[in-house]
């Protein structure tokens, strides 16, 4: 047998091959998921980067399998967790149109996507014809795109019309949440910039305002429990507590510190995880490589920060399994600012020499997947001397040893743009379906 620690690339017995990434084909070729998850509560699936369609297609594949012979009742997902509802009324059996509900039931353009519409698709499906063990949608993330209170503020005041109908909020708190809102991922950096033009005394009367009503939610809560149900309670709770965490990320970010746009968002994602919990026995996560990992997250131009993996860890323990990702070759989402003109997506280059991508690389052909650990002594000794990984911003590669970061790894070999999703464009404003057009027309 080849010395694998000379040619830099795992032994066959290490790679798992995947026969296929098509969600409808059979899923005998997973089996090697149940040891990597155990009885883990909570399995999280990386990615490299986002909108690429052979993700989304992993993605449902592994939940299929997840759900049909595991149980996971729950697929929460790096979307906003306020706008979320609407897809899961939808895929529990509601009435409305798909695209409609993608465009505006996810967030960050996550929703966008043909293989996005297959996923929910499956999930309606599924919840039709086994209504007994049904799959929940659920958003993780902060409302808005990550940028807009708006979203969450209008969830909270819905519910106040109901639980609490003598409240009487001041307009002027509302219109200043207005002055900086984003539509879309595409006008958030105008949002942060007119967020960072309001005078000071009122983003403080805006601060003041949310922290009084998430006071007077919390003393009122049996009072509103006579009015309502207590998940509707619960889920507006859910809501004021995101978007509070999203006024003092922006906050932190208009004084410079840039850190807070992962530090406040990450314990946010992480705390709305562990109230699906609650309700949930099994949950499938899925979220970026740097948000579910269990290691440290290196940013370009910024220190060290706290990722949602390492709050799961330290909540959760081996309740908590990560499967990270790596990909080859192929064309991933945009970093840089002509994003905003319509350069969606940019070449992915070869990994770098040494990197846990190239290791990945060139250890199989096709996807495959890695058991981090059952590796024989000298896979691991190859899979820790490849230091670096890609984090999918433009070519940085972040200092780490993917045996810390993740419990498996699935390698893809090329990764393509997703396809549009034609009925969901027509639903969200201009300035996105500017750049899509200018995209697809290249």
């Amino acid at each position: 047998m080849t010395d694998t620690a000379t040619t830099g690339r795992l032994s066959d017995e290490a790679v798992r091959s995947l026969r296929t990434l098509d969600p409808a084909q059979p899923l005998d070729d997973l089996d090697w998921l149940d040891q990597v998850i155990g009885d883990a509560r909570v399995v999280a699936l990386g990615e490299t980067a986002h909108y690429n369609g052979e993700f989304f297609q992993l993605r449902h594949r592994l939940l299929r399998y997840l759900v049909e012979r595991h149980g996971f009742s729950a697929y929460a997902m790096e979307s906003g967790c306020v706008e979320s509802r609407q897809v899961d009324d939808w895929t529990r059996g509601g009435a409305g149109d798909l695209g409609r509900v993608m465009a505006n039931g996810m967030t960050s353009l996550m929703g966008l996507w043909t293989q996005m519409r297959s996923h929910l698709e499956w999930m309606r499906e599924h919840n039709r014809t086994t209504p007994a063990r049904p799959v929940r949608f659920y958003g993780i993330d902060l409302p808005g795109s990550v940028v807009s209170l708006l979203p969450g503020l209008d969830a909270v005041m819905a519910y106040l019309e109901q639980a609490d109908p003598d409240y009487r909020a001041d307009p002027e708190f509302r219109e200043t949440a207005r002055a900086c809102a984003a539509p879309s991922s595409f006008s958030a950096p105008a949002a942060l910039a007119a967020y960072g033009q309001l005078p000071c005394e009122r983003r403080d009367a805006l601060t003041a305002h949310l922290a009084d009503l998430s006071e007077r939610m919390a003393g009122r809560r049996l009072d509103y429990l006579r009015r309502t149900t207590a998940e509707a309670y619960e889920w507006a709770l859910r809501s004021l507590r995101i978007t509070v965490t999203l006024d003092g990320m922006i906050r932190e970010a208009a004084r410079g510190n840039q850190q807070a746009l992962v530090s406040h968002r990450d314990a946010a994602i992480a705390d709305t995880v562990e109230w699906i919990l609650r309700g949930e026995e099994r949950i499938v996560l899925a979220a970026h490589n740097g948000h579910v990992q269990r290691v440290p997250l290196t940013l370009p131009g910024m220190p060290e920060a706290t990722p949602m993996g390492m709050h799961l860890v330290d909540r959760l323990g081996a309740d908590y399994r990560v499967i990270g990702a790596t990909s080859g070759t192929g064309h991933v989402l945009n970093t840089g600012s002509d994003f905003y003109d319509g350069v969606l997506f940019t070449e992915l280059e070869v990994p770098r020499p040494g990197s846990l991508d190239a290791l990945m690389a060139a250890s199989h052909d096709g996807p495959f997947a890695v058991d981090l650990r059952r590796l024989s002594p000298a896979d691991a000794a190859l899979v820790r001397s490849a230091t670096q990984q890609r984090t999918g911003i433009g070519t940085f590669y972040a200092e780490q040893c993917a045996m810390d970061a993740y419990d498996a790894l699935i390698h893809l070999p090329h990764v393509t743009p997703a396809a549009p999703d034609p009925a969901a464009l027509a639903h969200v404003p201009g300035e996105v379906r500017e750049p899509f057009a200018a995209w697809q027309s290249r």
